[in-house]
């Protein structure tokens, strides 16, 4: 019987024996080392045998499983191992079919041991560059067996901790695997995706857990190996390193939706951590595709929570700063043009109180606190982003901003939803704190293409409003774009310097760009000046933004004519503080003196002529000696003491033109310009605020006459204009504003309620008036060609012209052949 058998094994393909020789007798003695290398040599010779042994091991190591036989599994999967090493052939692809079966059949298995070593013969497998492609391999078992193996909930930690990890080193192998091949199936859909990005966020957000727990130095110790966490977090980066441009959508998505799935924006530093990793791992050039989609979530959570939304801008934020100049991309108004948006929706959520606008028991409550916060993280968003651009683009973004702002009693570009004219002014609030943002660190060294007409003139207007808080948003925009040489903080403080080489001012010679932008604009900067020391409502903050202005203009864009402007700007704010007319407060008064004072100490030093300089010196000892509240140093502190009147300001205390022109012009400087005080110029702007200028009153008799018609051969004389219609114009005017705002907003409302058939012919029949009025006009001027053929004659003895075919016209004999 043993004869037979012994006959029976010769018989085996010699394969087989090879293969049964690497086991021993016993598993615990390990691989036949020997025998091993046999059969590699066998299988490099004779490669066309490599899937039969594959086949064979298979099947040996199936039977293993199912009888428990642990030790023979091991061995089997390092010979399996070994071989793959070993060949790199053709053949290698119908080895390599047994080899993943077996894998799985080892990844299906309860027992964590097998689980882990069938991850680690796939990762070795994953690390082997092939010769020849595969046409029908899947990896969709192994995707989501190792994902589901990252979230093992295994009682014993250590062995969860284990399986995690050998589920995310299995999840990096299919990627190293399957991303670069072109012929496998694509690992960037997102049936995918949804499956490995989450996994791995789990694990980077369960290592920050557990990480918190601090443990101790034995603990640490023996974890510095390698953590999960450093493990997730070196998978990530390696995974998002390989995406191409088309996809880092597909990588990104999971992330926001694990994010929204468990809560997680509203921390935000496991958010901020996500998106750091995310814009550090991917391509430079790929950066605004990621901004772009956080956008883009950003306005799909529109109607979701503060600290959700909070969250999100936070973490834009973070990716701005970090992707730089990349991060904006092609559509850079359209990020911009987002976050204007969101400002605007949480300025209406904060005063509607509702997400919807209505009040309904069923909608959310909202915290105006979480609001504000909302508010504060956009507008720092939105300095970010424009830090990160250059200066010709920073100045369109300035430009788009200040299209938004809603001017009153113009227009609102972006109207607010039921909030009514507190909306509107937070609005205003919110958009020029955007402005402070995105002007902070503007360089520029052309003033005029920095501040066009388009942009200074809708800013200045909105240094005549009542509130002090947008007059003094709107002195921190002017003085963040004419600052050139980072001389701001110098001038911080409103105080008199007896010698300001202690400054380090940055002086230059003026360019020509310069003169031409202070001789287009710079009576509009001095009226401004000049009307923000009028308001009633200016505080210590107003007044010294004013003297850095003053400052700022007297070193960056100043030459000869612009310093005599300035000078005769600073007289004409004493002459102002002086008068009685224009019932400014004490304090105001003496504010407004002291500016005067520490501005002409300052523009005295930086003339250098020692005359003035004398004049300047000699005033300000005696205000010092005899009225020290008519300087900064006493009346711009905490509980200043202010005199009960200030009629007795007069003689050796006020700085005086005539000695002041006497001494410049002595020095070459304009004396006639210097001897003229400064008036301020009165323009249309002033109908934004409460206040009416002369400019209105004196378009009035204007207007009497425009309303004549002129096809009337009588014209009326115009109106008389007396004191009386002059005070009438005055007061009325208010209301005669509210009566255009409703007209408009009536005209507004029928458009957008009324039905189509109305609205259509309401136009028709505007389009019919206007169309006889044209045929009217063209009857008027245009005649008929003169005809060859002569005139005919009317009824009324009146000759008309007659025009005939030009077959019936008779031409002269030369003019025919």
């Amino acid at each position: 019987m043993t004869g037979v058998c012994g006959c029976c094994g010769a018989l085996r393909p010699r394969y087989k024996r090879l293969v049964d020789n690497i086991f021993p007798e016993d598993p615990e003695d390990g691989l036949v080392k020997a025998n091993m290398e046999k059969l590699t040599f066998y299988a490099l010779s004779a490669p066309e045998k490599l899937d039969r042994i594959g086949a064979y091991l298979s099947e040996r190591l199936s039977r293993d499983v199912a009888r428990h036989r642990y030790g023979y599994v091991c061995i089997a999967m390092e010979a399996l191992d070994q071989l793959l090493m070993a060949c790199h052939c053709q053949s290698i692809n119908l080895f390599v079919e047994s080899f993943l079966k077996m894998v799985r059949k080892l990844l299906e298995s309860d027992k964590p041991s097998l689980q882990i070593l069938g991850t680690n013969s796939f990762v070795k497998f994953a690390n082997i560059e092939e010769d020849t492609p595969s046409y029908h391999r899947s990896y969709d078992f192994f995707v989501s067996r190792f994902s589901e193996m990252c979230h093992s909930s295994y009682e014993d930690p250590d062995i969860r901790t284990k399986i995690r990890m050998a589920g995310i080193r299995g999840l990096q192998g299919v990627v190293r695997k399957t991303v670069n091949d072109e012929l496998q199936a694509n690992i960037w859909d997102p049936q995918h995706m949804d499956k490995i990005v989450p996994s791995l966020l789990f694990n980077l957000q369960s290592g920050e857990r557990t990480e918190s727990r601090s443990p101790s130095p034995l603990q640490a110790s023996e974890k510095e190996k390698e953590s999960p966490v450093d493990l997730t977090e070196r998978c990530f980066r390696e995974l998002l390193g390989r995406a191409a441009y088309g996809n880092i959508k597909n990588a990104v998505t999971p992330v926001l939706m694990h994010l929204d799935n468990h809560s997680l924006w509203e921390g935000k530093t496991f958010a901020v951590r996500c998106f750091k990793i995310i814009m550090y791992s991917i391509q430079s050039q790929h950066s605004h595709l990621v901004i772009q989609q956080l956008l883009g979530h950003l306005d799909a959570n529109s109607k979701n929570s503060a600290t959700v939304r909070a969250g999100i801008v936070e973490v834009l934020l973070e990716a701005a700063a970090i992707a730089a100049s990349g991060s904006v991309g092609p559509t850079v108004l359209e990020v911009f043009n987002t976050l204007l948006r969101q400002l605007r929706l949480s300025v209406d959520y904060e005063l509607t109180g509702s997400y919807d606008g209505s009040t309904n028991i069923g909608t959310k409550i909202i915290k105006a606190h979480e609001e504000r916060q909302l508010q504060e993280a956009v507008i720092r968003t939105i300095g970010s982003f424009a830090n990160t651009l250059p200066t010709y683009q920073r100045s369109e973004v300035m430009l788009f901003i200040m299209g938004k702002i809603p001017v009153p009693g113009i227009h609102l570009t972006l109207p607010s939803t039921g909030s009514g004219p507190e909306g509107t002014r937070m609005i205003q609030v919110m958009l020029l704190k955007s402005l402070v943002q995105v002007t902070a660190g503007f360089q520029t060294t052309n003033m005029l293409t920095a501040l066009p007409s388009s942009f200074l003139e809708p800013l200045l207007s909105f240094s005549l409003t009542e509130d002090p808080e947008i007059r003094l948003l709107v002195l921190q925009i002017l003085l963040s774009v004419i600052d050139r040489h980072d001389n701001r903080p110098k001038f911080s403080n409103i105080s008199i310097i007896s010698d300001i080489s202690v400054l380090k001012l940055k002086v230059d010679k003026c360019s020509r760009q310069d003169n031409l932008f202070m001789k287009k604009h710079g009576q509009q900067l001095y009226r401004h000046i000049y009307l923000g020391c009028k308001e009633q409502s200016s505080g210590q903050q107003h007044y010294e933004t004013l003297f850095a202005l003053l400052g700022l203009l007297s070193v960056e864009l100043a030459n000869e004519e612009v310093v005599v402007d300035l000078i005769r700007l600073a007289l004409a704010l004493q002459d102002l503080a002086l008068s009685t007319d224009e019932g400014l407060p004490v304090f105001n008064r003496c504010a407004v003196h002291a500016l005067a004072a520490a501005y002409l100490n300052l523009i005295c030093q930086l003339t250098t002529v020692p005359a003035f300089c004398q004049h300047i010196h000699e005033v300000i000892e005696v205000r010092q000696k005899e009225n020290p509240y008519l300087l900064p140093e006493d009346i711009f502190v905490d509980n200043p003491k202010l005199p009960s009147s200030l009629e007795k300001v007069e003689g050796d205390m006020l700085f005086l033109q005539s000695k002041i022109t006497e001494v410049l012009g002595g020095s070459g400087y304009n004396t006639d310009r210097l001897a003229t005080p400064y008036v301020p110029q009165y323009t249309d702007e002033d109908r934004l605020s409460k206040r009416k200028s002369i400019g209105e009153t004196i378009s009035l008799q204007v207007e009497v006459e425009s309303r004549n018609s002129p096809e009337k051969e009588e014209r009326t004389p115009a109106e008389e204009i007396t004191f009386e219609t002059l005070k009438n114009a005055i007061v009325d005017s208010v209301g005669m504003e509210e009566q255009e705002r409703e007209r408009r907003r009536q005209v507004v409302e029928k458009f957008q309620k009324a039905p189509f058939e109305e609205i259509a012919a309401h136009c028709g029949a505007r389009a019919t008036l206007l169309q006889s009025k044209l045929n009217q006009i063209f009857e008027i001027t245009i005649r008929p060609p003169p005809s060859p053929s002569g005139t005919i004659s009317s009824g009324y003895g009146q000759s008309q012209s007659r025009s005939v075919p030009i077959y019936e016209m008779k031409f002269p004999d030369l003019c025919v052949y």
